[in-house]
């Protein structure tokens, strides 16, 4: 097999990533559910943090509904898509920064990262929803946060529940297009 192959068996194996992106879904609205009640926002950023820990479990959930096999054992980029998305924590100082010294504008960090990491599965995957929605989400979350009230910070997970199932939607496209393809 050559390398373009590979990213296809794990495209096709691992379902896009999809279950990634529906338990970060999930992840998010609870995070618009807790970021709209009127409790302090360093008590929604620490339940922030919380809440994103529970992704990977999530995911692992998810997995097994949609059968979607990530892990890949028997292809040499088997480990690289996790490894894509522990990426994610080297951009972690940002956010602990503005956990410390900008509390309101933690979760549009967060969101920024989260949507900038899926840049790269793009490559992974060979697909092109990813190239298009990671600086979608990316920009489109700092030009909303740019102006926003303490009070509307519950928009912002919004903002990534639509861009996530939208996202979601064009990879199981893409998906069952490499699936017909075979």
């Amino acid at each position: 097999m050559n390398i373009s192959e590979w990213k296809r068996d794990a495209a096709v194996k691992g379902k896009n990533g999809i279950a990634f992106i529906m338990a970060a879904t999930i992840i998010w609205l609870a995070i618009a559910i807790i970021y709209a009640q009127t409790i302090p926002i360093q008590t929604k950023n620490i339940i922030l943090f919380f809440l994103s820990a529970f992704l990977f479990p999530l995911a692992l959930g998810v997995s097994a509904i949609v059968k979607a096999d990530w892990k890949l054992a028997d292809n040499p980029l088997g480990m690289l898509g996790l490894f894509l998305n522990l990426a994610q924590f080297m951009y972690f100082p940002i956010i602990f920064w503005a956990f410390m010294q900008s509390p309101k504008d933690m979760i549009i960090f967060f969101a920024i990262v989260t949507g900038a990491h899926f840049f790269p599965y793009g490559w992974f995957y060979e697909a092109k929803s990813y190239y298009i929605f990671a600086p979608i989400i990316s920009v489109s979350i700092m030009i909303a946060g740019w102006k926003m009230e303490e009070s509307q910070l519950w928009i912002i997970p919004l903002m990534m529940i639509m861009f996530l199932f939208i996202l979601s939607l064009l990879l199981y496209g893409d998906y069952k297009s490499k699936v017909k393809g075979n």
